[in-house]
């Protein structure tokens, strides 16, 4: 009848579960437990950047750039070492009132504006008096190669020669009629009794 054959399915059902094997039924798995990380996180990159870096990684660094110590790159030095050169150049060309290059011969103002612009491409005044003002003030003790040297030939009142300053008391300059370029000491008893003082013209100044 109907109503047995349901019983004996059932427990035929019942029958072949019993006899499965344990292996068929899926075990949970159990999730790891991981144990805390010895420093934050944040901290962890650097730590790695750092030990993998190779030991010799100081020469992997770029050179770093010189820098100007007043002797080396220097932009005034490399100035004044124009101008001292080109008027050492010069020596030799005649003096003529008024003169304002080497083939007509100089004054003492067209001597220094000359070697001025051709040098560094400063234009200074016409004269020795306007360059006289327009330079800054140097103590004699102060002046440097390139720096301007003046001096009272005509009276105390006024500014009546220029020359260039080199070194060690020197200068240079077309002193007078009948001379040429000619290098002088300021310790030189004429020169040193009518020493005027010493001017930096801006254009030097501003470079060091």
């Amino acid at each position: 009848m109907p109503i047995q054959r349901l019983t004996v399915s059932a427990a035929l059902l019942v029958a072949l579960f019993a006899t499965a094997p344990a292996h068929a039924v899926e075990a949970p798995v159990a999730t790891p437990v991981l144990a805390p990380l010895p420093m934050p996180l944040a901290n962890l990159a650097p730590a790695v950047a750092q030990s993998t870096l190779p030991t010799d990684a100081a020469a992997l660094r770029p050179a770093p750039t010189e820098t100007a110590d007043g002797s080396q790159g220097d932009e005034a030095a490399d100035l004044r070492q124009a101008l001292v050169s080109l008027a050492m150049k010069l020596r030799d060309v005649r003096y003529v009132r008024g003169g304002r290059s080497p083939s007509t011969g100089f004054d003492c103002s067209g001597f220094v504006r000359y070697v001025f612009a051709h040098a560094v491409g400063l234009r200074l005044p016409a004269n020795s008096a306007a360059q006289f003002l327009a330079g800054i003030k140097v103590k004699r003790a102060d002046m440097q190669p390139g720096d301007l040297v003046f001096f009272h030939t005509r009276g105390r009142k006024r500014i009546s020669h220029v020359g260039i300053y080199l070194d060690n008391g020197r200068f240079i300059h077309s002193p007078s009629a009948g001379k040429s370029v000619e290098v002088s000491s300021l310790d030189d008893a004429y020169w040193a009794k009518r020493f005027a003082g010493a001017r930096r013209p801006e254009g030097i100044a501003q470079n060091g």
